[in-house]
């Protein structure tokens, strides 16, 4: 038997992440330049001019080792969002603080409810704790929201081995959204003892009026954890930060699986300025809800079909030809992702770019159509 053979039989059963090709590794395989990436709902805009500007002096001692508590990141979070710091937990990206969730209530003798074509990642920590993954279906494409969550749905599959519910508001890869009052009918449904994640990597997107601030709701839900990300809108993705906001006490239980040191010096820096930006963040937001307009008519005009979004991205369906698609729009340059190990195989999603961007996706999406 080798090494592999007697690894975890759920370990071997993963399939790794597959993130959007980079821009640099298409334009080396084809030989070209000027690659677009509209793949991975990265801002456009770039990052925060406040978080380039600290970036200099938090590299002048590079070789210390970061704060291990990131004290004064969690103490600008609660300042920000009304909290407490003992109740914030900062990640290496809200999927490590996900992983530390799963860990934290998984093992072989448990179940995780999540809902079809929820977020990849909720699938991949629940197998490698072991856990049985309960995946409620969708509802249907003619629905009032097409492939979102069905709440009456994951609610029937909670059962006495439940210990963790995911739900992401807006959902990646769809873009759907829960409105205030139907989030908060299910949350109540759930049992105190099954730990509740709302994932929402793309809250500060979000300009519809029903949309939950589900951070108003920790006081009245103590198994409730709220997990949100610099890499968005803040446009920190290469600098790895996000956190969740609970109660004290499960923050305590994320703090004792957590790996030291898992926010480096340069992102706790760079998430601290980020956070100070309120201009970035309301220039970031008003260019995406232009281009998600502009990205919307586009198709709609040519009655091609996509999901209705509330993040910073579009899924569109292009039907059986899909694929070739894809590859079609790689060969002039343009990335984008598809989504058929999500269950979605004749959708592309398409991230919102800036006005250039999209005007080149739309010359390109018009000689290939």
């Amino acid at each position: 038997m080798s090494v592999v053979d007697s690894a975890l039989v759920q370990i071997r059963q993963l399939h790794p992440y597959s993130p959007g090709k980079p821009v640099e590794e298409l334009e080396r395989e084809l030989g070209i330049g000027n690659a677009i990436k509209l793949a991975s709902n990265e801002n456009p805009l770039g990052c925060s001019p406040r978080a380039l500007g600290v970036l200099a002096e938090a590299s002048e001692h590079l070789e210390l080792y970061p704060d291990a508590n990131a004290y004064y990141l969690k103490q600008q979070l609660a300042q920000k969002l009304g909290v407490e710091q003992d109740q914030i937990t900062i990640g290496n990206g809200s999927n490590d603080v996900l992983d530390l969730v799963a860990r934290s209530f998984l093992d072989a003798s448990t179940e995780a409810v999540f809902s079809q074509y929820a977020f990849m990642v909720y699938g991949m920590v629940t197998q490698a704790c072991g856990a049985k993954a309960s995946i409620a279906p969708a509802l249907g494409p003619g629905s009032a929201s097409p492939y979102g969550h069905d709440l009456d749905a994951m609610a029937a599959l909670i059962n006495d081995k439940t210990r963790l519910v995911f739900i992401a508001n807006p959902n990646n890869p769809t873009g759907t959204w829960l409105q205030a009052d139907e989030l908060r009918r299910f949350v109540e449904r759930v049992p105190e003892h099954i730990a509740i994640v709302v994932d929402e990597a793309y809250f500060e997107y979000v300009e519809l009026q029903q949309y939950p601030d589900t951070l108003q709701w920790l006081g009245q839900f103590p198994n409730l954890i709220v997990t949100r990300t610099f890499s968005k809108i803040y446009g920190l993705a290469g600098l790895r930060v996000g956190y969740s906001v609970s109660s004290s006490e499960l923050c305590d239980l994320f703090n004792r699986v957590r790996q030291p040191f898992n926010g480096n010096s340069l992102g706790l820096a760079a998430a601290q300025a980020a956070l100070e930006d309120d201009d970035f963040v309301a220039q970031s937001r008003a260019s995406n809800a232009r281009g998600l307009r502009s990205m919307q008519q586009w198709f709609a005009q040519r009655g091609i079909d996509y999901i209705p979004s509330a993040g910073n991205f579009l899924t569109v369906r292009f039907g059986a030809n899909s694929p070739q698609i894809y590859q079609q729009l790689l060969q002039r340059g343009v990335i984008v992702r598809p989504v058929a190990n999500y269950g979605l195989p004749e959708h592309l999603r398409i991230s919102v770019g800036t006005e250039p961007q999209l005007q080149r996706l739309y010359l390109v999406l018009g000689e290939i159509l």
